[in-house]
């Protein structure tokens, strides 16, 4: 799969992939043509996200949790949220990849 195809969505969760905060999990809360904008609660907070370009991030999946909800709506979500969420999701992906 063409990292380049890959459709890169708000609330989607992504690691980063170049840069100082290579491996690092984020959250994307916002995007244009050219850059998507990422938290992740603890060095990038929803109020100064990070601003990153497409190509330097890898989509990791879909998130279809209550904090991927309320960044879709557009509302307050906090950066512990974020902090906990992103935690989940990295251990239960390296749980079924460890296990599997």
């Amino acid at each position: 799969m063409d990292p380049a195809n890959v459709e890169i969505a708000i609330s989607d969760v992504v690691v980063s992939a170049a840069g100082r905060d290579r491996g690092q999990w984020f959250y994307v809360i916002a995007q244009d043509q050219t850059y998507l904008y990422l938290a992740n609660g603890k060095e990038r907070s929803m109020d100064k996200p990070k601003r990153k370009k497409r190509r330097h991030v890898q989509k990791v999946l879909r998130s279809e949790t209550r904090v991927a909800g309320k960044i879709l709506a557009g509302d307050k979500v906090l950066n512990g949220e974020l902090r906990r969420d992103l935690a989940f999701l990295a251990r239960q992906m390296q749980a079924n990849n460890l296990g599997g």
